[in-house]
């Protein structure tokens, strides 16, 4: 074998080396832990990456899509092309790549790893498992979810209400429905910018009212303006990533307006009319931004991938159908 073939060999079998390694103690674990948030940040980039040359050559055969550098541009994410899963006792829409739904093209986008739309039968949940590394937020749609964690916090969530759990050096939770109705709600994962941080519980509580035509900022980053450290208080729950969230109830006629400071952007409409496997219905919204850039019209269940020519350049959220639609934006750096 010559040199250089051997070189590529071994260069080929890198990863498992550095597996047997870590599993066989041989790593210290100072070391093993720096080069898991090594690993981890290379395949976050990378996921980026590819998502991002996936969604520019999209971009480039769109016939509505010029050859000049917008503000803002849109790549939809259909509801029915989500991953899927109906188990009976869980009924659930997958916007990245989770479980056994996986796709290379949807892996993550930014910090944002997971966006789930689930339901959960009466008296079924998630059993008691662990997570590291991961902010967590559950956003109550409807019902009433049931939190247990190996912290000792025990509590009932109801529509309205932000639970955000920060995993870091790792934490134990159930997530079960509560009493005799299914739960709805988005579970969604991002990924901190600090690892090894000491695992925290927060919830924060927005009525209707505080989001009815107007946005409600119910999650932003540790440190921001606003940003509270207390398990529970007033305005948004503190994420340890860049990543804010902002919800509203969209009525009949009504637009808003949402600047974004970071690179990316996300979109997705809730569905509230109910479970709907196949092409969204429900409740319609269209997206544009005056700067550029298109427009696209949105369903329920459906999403869409923001990128951010500008720092600041505003999305224009408008509804256009015939009921009031509960929508969420990330704004991602």
């Amino acid at each position: 074998m010559l040199p250089k073939s051997r070189l590529l060999f071994h260069i080929a079998f890198l990863p498992l080396y550095i597996s047997l390694a870590f599993y066989t103690g041989f790593v210290p674990q100072p070391v093993s832990d720096k080069l898991s948030s090594f690993l981890r940040l290379a395949k976050a980039n990378l996921c980026t990456q590819h998502l991002r040359t996936v969604i520019t050559r999209a971009l480039a055969t769109a016939s509505d899509i010029d050859n000049t550098m917008s503000a803002l541009k849109f790549v939809p994410r259909r509801s029915e092309e989500r991953g899927h899963a109906d188990h009976d006792w869980l009924k659930t829409f997958h916007t990245f790549s989770f479980a056994i739904y996986q796709d290379p093209e949807h892996e993550q986008f930014g910090c944002l790893r997971v966006i789930n739309e689930d339901r959960v039968a009466p008296r079924t949940g998630f059993g008691t498992h662990s997570h590291r590394e991961f902010e967590i937020f559950s956003y109550v749609v409807a019902g009433e979810l049931e939190h247990k964690d190996s912290m000792g916090n025990t509590e009932v969530l109801k529509r309205g209400d932000i639970q955000l759990t920060s995993a870091g050096m790792g934490i134990s939770h159930s997530e079960k429905a509560h009493g005799s109705k299914e739960v709805h709600f988005l579970q969604i994962w991002s990924l901190p910018h600090t690892p090894r941080l000491q695992p925290k519980y927060f919830t924060r509580h927005f009525s209707d009212a505080e989001k009815t035509d107007k946005w409600a900022r119910v999650v932003a980053p540790v440190g921001a303006q606003g940003v509270l450290p207390e398990r529970e208080g007033a305005g948004p729950a503190p994420v340890q990533s860049q990543l804010s969230l902002y919800a509203t109830l969209l009525g009949q006629g009504k637009s808003l307006s949402r600047p974004l400071e970071g690179k990316k952007g996300y979109i997705h409409v809730i569905q509230t009319s109910g479970y709907k496997e196949g092409k969204a219905e429900g409740a319609t919204v269209r997206i544009s931004s005056k700067e550029g850039g298109g427009e696209m019209v949105l369903h329920e269940g459906d999403g869409a991938y923001i990128f951010v020519g500008q720092s600041g350049s505003v999305l224009d959220v408008a509804n256009e159908g015939d009921r009031t639609a509960e929508v969420l934006v990330f704004d991602l750096d």
